[in-house]
């Protein structure tokens, strides 16, 4: 089936500022050719992911058209037998009071004011991009909880994790407690770090794995992963070299004298980065641990999942005591998944008397397959399941309701205990934290209205709307602000943030646009990605 692409009421996009020259921008206007919306780019990458596992499902991209009546998104999955599955991505005709009820959000900013309507329209777009995703998801069966309903105890348990000492990072996204892996400073440091795959066999089956969302899965399952290419790109794109470089898999010890091989050319290559590897634990032997030693391995997580029967459990134990007298950092790494409390509390007991250096506590997430075995669980997705919309590269998936929340306790609970590793809790947000550096970094003097944020690493600027603006340019003229953008269009002018303090104490309501540096074969562009009214 063919598809085709047409403006769309929903689709209402922001301008786009065009990279045309360096350090110059060009304004374009809403309806210029660009990437598909935000809400069906993040709609359309899920669906991609979910139609992968249909057994009846043509390999390829999906195919998308607009409805006639401007109103509705379809995604087509075309099935062998030139059958097809249509499923809705867009708003269905429902009053806002509906909406409202099924999604547990006002999508009105009540701080508002109802005077300034450019204001609202622009804000209200964003609450539909999200709100969209969700109700998209949901038609394909996943459940969300409801609208911000941890928000209130996440709040008091970082709250008191700041009393005890702990460390936010990238915008509250990754908290640290003690010591913290190398390869999770540099994650989202901008010195260069790496992951790499010599293969994705595993001898295990957990069903939150997301490896069946990396590109060229199966044919990477079948003939090993090429990372002698990347190790060689990697030298190539890197001058300085890599500060990190990480082996995963797939299981790296079911080919482990490729693992080696990858690690001695990593070696010869970046002789001075931080060297780690990621495995299931238990399949490691001595003479593996010793020969992982000469080849340089510096660091080793171990994977421990709270389902694995007690005997796998003790055998990964086991390995890293083994792992312990002859890599140099032994680490945990694991998801952290909600209603495992008491057995988590067991098993960090046990990380404790094994000596283990840290622990990374990941935000357990759906990873767009298998969702009946997250029902079975009675698991929902955090709602909303991103901080800022987008379509995010990471492959990790949905982030877990309740997860982030067992993982903070746990952190507060091992603390009390007087446990000496150190913990790190990575949020989904977090994993995102490192694209966006990747992004936006370059961009961070592209034009003087955008700032690159050293907090949570997307580009900003100041925006009034409608009668606002009136009132609030001069003000900033006065302030010596030379760099605007106007938009007729949108009713709006765009400023730099730093200049927000000076609209303090005058009567208009600025907000705060987030961006990211998107390219396409036009050149490079500035997105906006989501508004919020300034605190």
């Amino acid at each position: 089936m063919s598809g085709r692409k047409r403006g769309c009421k929903v689709d209402k996009e922001p301008k786009i500022i065009r990279i045309t020259q360096p350090n110059t921008l060009q304004v374009v206007s809403a309806r210029a050719p660009r990437r598909q919306p935000t809400f069906e780019s993040l709609c359309i990458h899920d669906l991609r992911v979910y139609t992968s596992c249909l057994p009846d499902a043509y390999p390829g991209p999906l195919h998308y058209y607009d409805d006639s009546d401007d109103l509705e998104v379809d995604a087509v999955i075309e099935l062998r037998g030139g059958r097809a599955r249509t499923g809705k991505v867009g708003y269905n005709r429902q009053t806002d009071e509906t909406k409202r009820e099924q999604l547990g959000s006002d999508p009105m900013n009540a701080s508002t004011p109802a005077g300034n309507e450019p204001l609202r329209a622009a804000l209200r777009h964003y609450d539909e991009v999200r709100d969209t995703y969700l109700r998209a998801l949901g038609e394909h069966g996943v459940e969300f909880a409801p609208a911000g309903s941890s928000d209130a105890e996440i709040a008091q348990l970082r709250d008191e994790l700041e009393k005890r000492g702990a460390e936010f990072r990238n915008a509250g996204a990754s908290i640290r407690m003690g010591w913290i892996s190398k390869a999770c400073i540099e994650c989202t440091g901008n010195k260069g770090s790496e992951t790499f795959s010599t293969t994705f066999k595993c001898h295990r089956d957990c069903y939150f794995c997301f490896n069946h969302n990396q590109a060229d899965y199966d044919k990477f399952f079948r003939e090993g992963c090429p990372w002698e290419e990347g190790l060689d790109r990697a030298a190539k794109t890197y001058e300085n070299g890599l500060a990190v470089i990480g082996l995963t898999g797939g299981e790296p010890l079911l080919s482990f004298e490729d693992s080696i091989r990858f690690l001695n050319r990593a070696r010869e290559l970046f002789p001075e980065a931080h060297k780690r590897m990621y495995t299931s634990g238990d399949l490691l032997t001595e003479d593996m641990a010793r020969r992982l030693r000469d080849a340089d391995l510096q660091e080793i997580r171990f994977s421990v999942k709270d389902f694995d029967p007690e005997r796998v459990q003790e055998r990964v134990l086991d390995a890293m005591r083994l792992a312990k007298r002859y890599i140099p950092d032994v680490m945990v790494e694991m998801p952290i998944i909600p209603g495992t409390e008491a057995r988590m509390k067991e098993l960090l007991a046990s990380f404790e008397e094994i000596g283990i250096r840290g622990i990374n506590m990941l935000e357990f997430c759906f990873p767009f397959h298998s969702w009946d075995e997250f029902a079975r669980r009675g698991l929902s997705v955090r709602n909303p399941p991103f901080d800022v919309m987008y379509d995010y590269g990471y492959s990790g998936g949905l982030p877990i309701a309740g997860s982030e929340e067992l993982a903070l306790l746990l952190m507060i609970w091992a603390h009390d205990q007087g446990f000496s590793f150190g913990m790190h809790y990575c949020s989904l947000d977090n994993k995102h934290r490192s694209e966006m550096r990747q992004r936006n970094e370059r961009a961070a003097h592209a034009h003087p209205c955008f700032t690159f944020d050293e907090g949570d690493f997307f580009l900003k600027a100041g925006k009034v709307f409608g009668p606002d603006r009136k009132v609030a340019r001069p003000v900033l003229a006065t302030a010596g602000c030379t760099a605007m953008i106007d938009s007729d269009e949108e009713d709006s002018t765009t400023f730099p943030v730093r200049y927000l303090d000076y609209l303090r104490g005058v009567n208009v309501t600025p907000a705060v646009a987030f961006a990211v540096l998107e390219s396409d074969e036009n050149g490079s562009y500035i997105q906006e990605l989501d508004l919020r009214v300034a605190e």
